[in-house]
């Protein structure tokens, strides 16, 4: 970096710069997924030009970064969208403090904390650090009697010079141009209203953060170029704090939570595969059986993963018997808890039976295959003593939730399985598919075309469609590119398709609210209006 130093900050500047261009006062879209690739493509160019080079993992992991980097152009759901960006931000992380050793799959949990520390302390200093070293580096030559050129921030300044030089002489030009011609007056009038006197606060605002964002993303890059190189990785010698449990207390610890755990699962095996019989023989009705201690299962399963991890770490093992005895009790607790998980998704099921899906049974439903199959992962990283790679499985686990919620399309999903769960004889909640994002609409307009759908239940799809229609408020027109959105350009598409299917809806407007009037006289409160989708 510090032969061609300019080139940094000019780098920089202009990714602080793309940031405003891209995100000032636009909704999110396709600007997220090109401001990723504008900084992953401007990152790799400005190393390799400085002749530091990625490991090569470090190429797989970037494309993969490209998945989640692409959820906020195809999804519009706020879950999917948030977990997507929260990915992308944390892989791009990974890639600047492993970006020369590429050793990022063989980071424990303790290598991840201290990196990104490391990395938001660069972000802090280094800059500072980079110029005041290439500062003394430069008077060292100057002593020395060699010749050197200004680098860094002093160069800056011939080009802030000749910027204030030529604004008179422009000006002049300008106002005699626009003497001579009134089109180009006029044209010259709409240039200079840009830079009105009332919105300086606001130029000086995003100056400002621009700056801001320029520092932090070189601070990314030097770190990239300097630290990643992860000659050592921690705990990669012998742990970082010696285990000082003994095995016999551990055992105990653990044991007794088998022996717990194994007494809920003979008292609750009645339950697995009696359905709707046995839950009656108790006293309880099909939803409280439902409702009750689904989240309790859940964090049951979460709390005896952390147990297992911690217990791996801080217990003393100095035999074979004791490490054999260790995984046995170990890979226990999993497959008791696996069943447990078993019990929380049939009850989950059943509560989707009685009320119908939502957003958030919907996350659970994807959630528990993953935290099912991290259970069966550790539990086979701790048989084959592969502690290390808990951190790897948990960030595996973590990606492929996340980039599942998105080629499920949530809102979709809930649109089909209420349909089918009506179409099997429940109840249809059509007002609480007037909350869904743009997402639901291709499933609404199948389900709204198919000619067998029952009269109520299609009344219904078309009350969620005219609902989600008019929250758009011809926000099509309105919304710059930066913004655009292949669901919501999806969804005005297939709303323009069916206007003369919707035109016995009719819309009412009731100051903050929006009402809709079925063709059978009814109306239904929208209840998602005036959320931005």
């Amino acid at each position: 970096m510090r032969s061609k130093p300019n080139r940094l900050w000019w780098s920089a500047l202009l990714l602080g710069w793309a940031f405003d261009f891209l995100f000032w006062k636009k909704a999110p879209g396709v600007n997220f997924t090109i401001y990723v690739l504008l900084c992953l493509l401007t990152g790799t160019l400005l190393l390799r030009g400085a002749g530091h080079r990625p490991a090569r993992s470090i190429w797989s992991l970037m494309l993969f970064i490209l998945i989640p980097a692409l959820m906020t152009f195809v999804r519009l759901e706020p879950m999917t969208v948030f977990l997507s960006v929260a990915l992308t931000l944390f892989l791009m992380g990974v890639v600047a403090v492993s970006y020369l050793g590429g050793r990022w799959l063989e980071y424990g949990l303790l290598d991840y904390l201290g990196r990104f520390l490391r990395l938001a302390g660069s972000m802090v200093a280094r800059p500072l650090a980079f110029n005041a070293e290439l500062k003394r580096e430069q008077s060292e030559a100057l002593a020395r009697g060699e010749p050197t050129r200004t680098q860094g921030f002093p160069k800056v300044w011939p080009v802030v010079r000749g910027i204030l030089i030529a604004i008179p002489v422009v000006a002049i030009f300008a106002a005699l141009l626009a003497s001579a011609d009134l089109i180009f007056s006029q044209r010259l009038e709409a240039f200079i209203e840009l830079f009105r006197l009332e919105d300086l606060p606001e130029y000086i605002f995003r100056g400002v953060y621009i700056l801001a964002a320029a520092y932090a993303l070189a601070g990314i890059f030097l770190h990239a170029a300097s630290e990643s190189s992860d000659e050592k990785l921690t705990g990669a010698s012998g742990p970082v704090v010696p285990p000082f449990l003994g095995f016999t207390e551990s055992a105990i610890v653990l044991g007794s939570v088998l022996a717990l755990f194994t007494a809920f699962v003979i008292i609750q095996f009645q339950y697995f595969f009696g359905g709707q019989a046995n839950i009656h023989l108790d006293g309880y009705t099909y939803s409280e059986y439902a409702r009750r201690g689904f989240g309790e299962l859940v964090l049951v399963a979460f709390f005896s993963l952390m147990l297992i991890l911690v217990a791996s770490a801080i217990t003393r093992r100095s035999s074979r018997t004791e490490r054999g005895v260790f995984s046995a009790l170990g890979i226990g607790i999993v497959v008791l808890v696996l069943i447990m998980l078993i019990s929380a998704f049939q009850r989950l099921v059943l509560y989707e039976s009685a009320y119908g899906f939502s957003r958030l049974r919907t996350y659970t439903h994807v959630f528990m295959i993953w935290l099912a199959l991290l259970l069966v992962a550790v539990g086979i990283l701790e048989l084959l003593q592969r502690e290390r790679a808990f951190a790897l499985t948990v960030l595996l686990a973590s990606a492929g939730f996340v980039v599942s919620l998105g080629l499920v399309n949530v809102d979709g999903f809930i649109v089909r399985q209420n349909v089918n769960r009506t179409l099997a004889g429940e109840a249809f909640d059509a007002s609480y598919l007037t909350e869904l994002s743009y997402d639901a609409v291709p499933a609404l307009a199948q389900a709204y075309r198919t000619e067998s759908m029952p009269a109520e239940v299609r009344e219904g799809l078309g009350i969620a469609l005219t609902c989600l229609n008019g929250q758009q408020d011809g926000s099509e027109q309105l919304e710059p590119w930066q913004s655009f959105q292949l669901a919501r350009w999806r969804a005005n598409a297939i709303m323009r398709s069916l206007e003369e299917d919707l035109e016995d809806y009719q819309v009412i407007h009731r100051d903050w609210d929006y009402v809709v009037t079925t063709p059978s006289g009814e109306e239904y409160y929208c209840a998602g209006y005036g959320i931005r989708r």
